[in-house]
């Protein structure tokens, strides 16, 4: 299945440029992908629940908790995660403390992954790619530190930071690292997206997400997502 996977992704990569609604750039607009904009006007509505979430940061898994590949990347307690799905699976207790967050997830085209992404004062993520260009990188600004400069993401050779109540929208497969130089915590609605594109590549990639359900990575993160909602369930509530 990997193999497969591997020359699915690898033709779908050489031919997003001809066939993406949305080119093949770095950043994107908000313009591209209207329904951020629901996103941001609803973001205080969605900080809202964060806020009840961070109550119990210390208790909230690792990113490598959940997904051990993220250990290269993550390997301690300052990424912290809140998963509400992945590639149809549902974190269903965590849907349940967020009501609002999920009707507005709801409405999101091409929807494949979501989660608050915690990143505690401190973090540094190393530079990394993602593996698959059929998907586009969506951060909605929920908890930025005030001095927001030291709070920056690198994607290839340009530098963006977060801003509360905005949308930052990349293409993860370019090369890009992170920082949180501040005393305090940041938090970003973190979405994974299907990228826009004409038939039959549109088609395409949704074979390869259907694929990518499949493999023992999703399977692994599912199992462990699973484990811990179990053993906060008394704490949560």
């Amino acid at each position: 299945m990997n193999a497969l996977l591997k020359s699915v992704t690898k033709k779908l990569e050489a031919m997003v440029p001809e066939y993406s609604l949305v080119g093949d750039s770095t950043f994107f607009t908000t313009d591209q992908f209207p329904w951020a904009k629901d996103l941001e006007a609803n973001w205080t509505v969605i900080r809202k629940e964060l806020d009840g979430v961070m109550a119990y940061v210390d208790v909230l898994p690792n990113f490598d908790d959940i997904s051990p590949r993220q250990r290269n990347i993550a390997g301690d307690n300052l990424w912290k995660t809140y998963f509400f799905w992945a590639f149809g699976y549902k974190a269903k207790q965590n849907c349940k403390r967020c009501p609002e967050t999920v009707k507005l997830l709801q409405r999101i085209p091409g929807l494949k992954v979501a989660f608050f992404s915690i990143l505690a004062p401190g973090k540094h993520i190393p530079a990394h790619y993602g593996k698959h260009k059929g998907f586009i990188r969506y951060h909605l600004g929920l908890k930025v530190p005030q001095e927001k400069e030291k709070c920056r993401i690198r994607v290839a050779d340009q530098y963006a930071h977060w801003e509360e109540g905005k949308s930052l929208i990349f293409d993860d497969t370019f090369m890009h690292e992170v920082w949180n130089d501040t005393d305090d915590y940041r938090v970003v609605l973190f979405l994974d997206i299907m990228r826009p594109m004409r038939f039959p590549m549109s088609w395409l990639n949704e074979l390869v997400c259907a694929i990518v359900a499949l493999t023992p990575i999703v399977q692994v993160a599912r199992r462990n997502q699973d484990s811990w909602e179990k053993q906060v369930e008394s704490l949560l509530g």
